[in-house]
């Protein structure tokens, strides 16, 4: 079988936003710029989403729990998160890199692959991919109102994705072709995508640590060590040999809601009233997409950090709320939640972009099992309890009468401290008011590169954790 074969000029683009969401809030907020800024569920139980480079010299980093990055460090900024200022940004990133090629690849908000054979550029030398990334970076940084992007360019996927991540922050790095292995031998294992800690540890018990080391094996043995898929593409990829197409529509394989709290949850009916909400949120997504899914999934993980997973898959795929929330409802009758429940989610999968419009009806009326459900008005749901989804959040836009425009600073007993500032002034002066003062309300994100000031009225506040 022949191995895949990388492209003969570096073709291939990925951009990768410096600690996007962190940067986001430092660009916003003038008194967080240059300082440690962490980003992500601000509860005792709450995770790390991203830090901005300040904080990470203090050794936080994505997917710590938000407990040890305040031990390590304690006077960074901890917030909340704005995704609908994160998308904003995202938008104008992504419009700038379809203008540059048809063929782009989004893998999350901050990071996509660009195909620059698809962009009628044609000199794609090491000085014209130069030219042409660095085009780029300044068109970045210019829309969004100077956030900094890193670019790699290579012959492959592989290839760009490790040479974006070569020149942090703000890096350009470009890869001539048949330069790739002698790059990425002296590097360690896990740079190449797929080697994890388990996996890791795998070859570390074998005296792999390097990508040389790596090489050095057959694959024979790294099909014994890891498994003939995972094995087979460890084999190519410390080689270099990687030959994946830039697809410019990634396929949604699910769409679902999770969400971790403070304090274990073990109100049986409060976590159905949650769990009524989180279909909510999941089939309002899939009528968005005008999807539909087949299989309806509850995630539970419990007091001793054990997750537990059920499934249930309809006969044909469905968008209703009432149908997703009655399933995973069922769900949650099989998980022994009496110890008390950290985390709880609900997903549906197996997509489709059709509905059985008869399956929950028969001839004009509801089917027989539905139709005998009795229609109980849900509890209220109180989520202070949780912790969760206060009225102000750590980082939230807000509005004062007299004060303008600003951003939480922290809440708690009964009052909220706001800094007022904008990404257009200054680092601004500090207040307290009451949680209830009727002059200060929420404020809508208002992208700073095109308007000076924020006036209109934010609908929804971001609760953290929603996946």
């Amino acid at each position: 079988m022949r191995p895949p074969r990388p492209r003969a000029e570096p073709t291939i683009l990925h951009v990768d936003l410096d600690a996007f969401f962190a940067a986001v809030e430092q660009r916003d907020k003038p008194s967080l710029r240059g300082k440690p800024v962490v980003v992500g569920g601000v509860g005792g139980r709450g995770v790390v989403s991203t830090a901005s480079y300040e904080a990470r010299l203090y050794g936080v980093r994505s997917a710590m729990s938000t407990a040890e990055a305040r031990s390590r460090c304690p006077h960074a900024a901890y917030l909340s998160g704005r995704f609908d200022a994160y998308r904003q940004a995202s938008r104008a990133v992504m419009s700038l890199l379809r203008d540059l090629s048809p063929l782009v690849e989004p893998l999350s908000l901050d990071e996509a692959f660009v195909d620059l054979a698809a962009s009628g550029h044609t000199d794609f030398s090491v000085a014209g991919v130069t030219e042409i990334a660095q085009t780029l970076k300044d068109g970045v940084r210019e829309a969004t109102g100077g956030l900094t992007g890193s670019v790699g360019v290579a012959t492959s996927k592989f290839m760009a994705k490790v040479a974006s991540e070569l020149d942090k922050p703000d890096g350009l790095c470009v890869v001539p072709a048949g330069t790739e292995q002698e790059l990425i031998r002296p590097m360690k294992v896990s740079v190449i995508p797929g080697v994890g800690p388990a996996t890791a540890e795998r070859l570390r018990r074998v005296g792999v640590h390097t990508v040389a080391d790596l090489e050095a094996l057959s694959q024979d043995e790294l099909v014994r060590l890891v498994g003939q898929a995972h094995g087979t593409s460890l084999y190519h990829l410390c080689r270099a040999q990687d030959d994946r197409p830039v697809v410019a529509e990634r396929e949604a394989k699910s769409v679902s809601v999770e969400d971790t709290y403070d304090t274990d949850l073990v109100d049986r009916r409060l976590l159905e009233a949650l769990i009524d909400r989180y279909a909510t949120r999941v089939t309002e997504r899939l009528q968005k997409a005008r999807l539909s899914g087949r299989t309806i999934t509850l995630k539970v993980r419990l007091h001793d950090f054990s997750t537990h997973t059920r499934s249930t898959t309809l006969p044909s795929p469905t968008d209703r709320t009432r149908t997703v929330s009655r399933l995973a409802r069922a769900l949650l009758a099989e998980v022994d939640t009496s110890g008390g429940v950290r985390l709880l989610g609900v997903g549906v999968s197996g997509l489709a972009d059709w509905i059985q419009e008869d399956l929950f009806e028969i001839d004009g009326t509801l089917a027989e099992d539905e139709e005998r459900e009795p229609a109980e008005e849900l509890p209220a749901v109180d989520l202070s309890r949780l912790g969760r989804d206060r009225r102000w959040s750590p980082g939230q836009d807000v509005q004062h009468e007299e004060h303008g425009p600003g951003w939480v600073w922290g809440s708690g007993r009964g009052r909220v401290t706001v800094r007022f500032e904008t990404a257009q002034t200054p680092p601004g002066p500090v207040r307290t008011f009451l949680v209830d003062d009727p002059a200060l309300s929420p404020r809508a994100v208002v992208d700073p590169a095109a308007e000076p000031e924020a006036t209109r009225v934010q609908t929804e506040v971001w609760g953290p954790s929603e996946v």
